[in-house]
């Protein structure tokens, strides 16, 4: 019996085209080399094409590829997200109370993460809930804020519901408060029209493995104007603006790039296809009877 495979949220399989792009940063006879390594052509080769990996990447969600700052993917970017705000903030403020606003709905990246903070560095942590049809509504982080909140962090569409959290309603209720807002789009990025200049987000996590890239590799953006100050995670050579240490693959990199041009290209057919097919299923399985659509 040939096995359909539908857990796509969980993972894409890797392009194609992506794969054999990733395939040519490999062997000696690629493009190998450390981007790091300024010293010879290998390695401004190597530099040339993440950097063209990084404007691809800021291409899909309209950012400036001087935003984009690498990571292992969305766990990584939501620690250096999350964390790096409040140590910043620890560092220039001492002293200062902290409030995070966030959902119990959220990734484990985000749940755990944010738990940390409350239990052992004195973060206050407001856990909103969603509504019946798994939505956190703008109004509930309006009634939330604070004097003290430094962040909000929510996704923008959830792992399990799939539910669209109204992320630009929430940034506009922020516009004159000092909280930065933070969106884990690893669901969101390369699925549906993202752009931060219309959501006005603060930083935003993504993982190329959500849309067609390979695992191990993602990105944090990062706004430049005002700039978002972090403190790094990850230590050990100042890379990526001081924001994250280590030696950049450049295989998985040329990856996240072409997997990002490529969703580029085809996001408003690929919407239109998977919306037929969603609502195809639909009307074959409402006839069963006692069913119902978990969420919005």
């Amino acid at each position: 019996m040939k096995s359909l495979y539908l857990d796509y949220a969980a993972t894409t399989p890797v392009d194609p085209i992506v794969a054999e792009r990733m395939g040519q940063c490999l062997t000696l006879d690629g493009n190998f080399a450390n981007p790091a390594s300024r010293s010879h052509r290998f390695g401004w080769q190597a530099e040339q094409a993440v950097e063209v990996a990084r404007r691809q990447v800021a291409d899909l969600i309209s950012a400036d590829p001087r935003e984009i700052v690498w990571t292992s993917g969305a766990t990584e970017s939501n620690n250096l997200a999350i964390k790096g705000v409040v140590e910043w903030l620890r560092r220039e403020q001492p002293g200062r109370p902290l409030h995070i606003i966030t959902s119990v709905i959220e990734h484990k990246a985000v749940l755990d993460t944010c738990a940390y903070l409350q239990q052992y560095h004195d973060v206050d942590v407001t856990w909103l809930s969603p509504d019946a049809d798994g939505l956190i509504d703008p109004q509930q982080v309006a009634a939330s804020l604070r004097d003290d909140t430094c962040l909000v962090t929510l996704m923008a569409v959830n792992n399990e519901l799939g539910t669209i959290t109204d992320v630009a309603a929430i940034a506009k209720l922020l516009a004159k408060h000092s909280a930065l807002l933070h969106v884990d789009a690893a669901q969101a990025v390369g699925k549906m029209a993202v752009n931060i200049n219309d959501w006005q987000v603060d930083l935003l996590s993504i993982s190329a493995h959500k849309f067609y890239g390979p695992k191990g590799i993602g990105a944090l953006y990062v706004r430049r104007d005002p700039q978002v100050k972090l403190v790094a995670q990850m230590h050990g050579g100042g890379h990526e603006r001081g924001m994250r240490s280590g030696t950049l693959p450049t295989h998985q990199l040329v990856g996240i790039g072409e997997a990002a041009r490529l969703c580029q290209e085809q996001l408003e057919a690929d919407e239109k296809r998977i919306r037929t097919l969603r609502d195809r299923l639909w009307l074959g399985i409402q006839a069963l009877g006692d069913v119902y659509i978990n969420g919005h």
